[in-house]
């Protein structure tokens, strides 16, 4: 996990400049509207719904098990999810589990899960998931982490071959690494996915953005166009991006 943080913005009297963790929501739900329909899988959709387990993620692990719930609570009334949990941490270790259909099961394979320090391996993730995508259609890539600490031209590769098998990556960055987000940005761009920031700690913010990839996969861009309507979500912006 990359250890250098790039420091609060600041105006020309060095004071610290506010970021709206709104704004960020925003700008992600923007781009859902250049997206394309989902892939059809069924009646059910599938997600992989990857995470960087390394030592760093410990606190917002905690959180997502919690929050995956939301993921299929959104997308039970849209024809139900299918999802299949990746992560890496240590030194090679990149997993994934089986399909679950059942928020318990989910959490209870995540709760089984401890971070450990190590260096990310976003490249072993997105070979998995056209792997996967291979097998059956995968209608939605979520991955969530705060770093990247590979060539970004592998991941550019990875993320292009993802694109042409027509699998978004939605991709949520938890912090301000200027490194990540230029990796981030261009896996979401090639997999005509979208890039979406939350600050640490913003569990309602980071719901938020699940609860739409969800809705996503399960439905597609109309219902996500759904999540707004109901005013349930600041989907329109996502749906503007991924549109664009």
């Amino acid at each position: 996990m990359a250890k250098n943080r790039t420091p609060t913005p600041t105006d020309r009297r060095d004071k610290p400049v506010a970021v709206s963790p709104r704004g960020e929501i925003d700008a992600f739900l923007a781009q859902v509207q250049s997206l394309a329909p989902a892939k059809s899988a069924g009646p059910r959709g599938r997600m992989i719904f990857a995470l960087d387990a390394t030592m760093s993620r410990q606190p917002l692990w905690d959180v997502a098990c919690t929050l995956q719930a939301d993921m299929f609570r959104e997308a039970a009334g849209i024809g139900g999810l299918d999802v299949q949990l990746v992560y890496y941490r240590g030194i090679s270790e990149c997993r994934a589990s089986r399909w679950v259909s059942d928020p318990r099961e989910l959490a209870g394979l995540m709760e089984r899960i401890d971070c450990r320090g190590g260096r990310t391996q976003i490249r072993k993730m997105l070979s998995h998931v056209q792997r996967e995508s291979e097998k059956q259609p995968v209608q939605t890539l979520v991955f969530v982490g705060d770093a990247m600490e590979e060539p970004i031209d592998d991941l550019c590769a990875a993320a292009g071959v993802l694109g042409l098998k027509g699998v978004p990556a939605f991709v949520f960055q938890e912090g301000h690494d200027p490194v990540a987000e230029r990796a981030f940005r261009e896996i979401a761009r090639l997999t005509h996915g979208a890039y979406g920031r939350f600050d640490p700690g913003a569990a309602n913010h980071l719901a938020e953005l699940l609860r739409a990839a969800a809705a996503y996969a399960a439905g597609g861009v109309k219902a996500m166009e759904r999540l707004l309507a109901d005013r349930r979500s600041d989907a329109v912006k996502l749906i503007e991006q991924l549109r664009a």
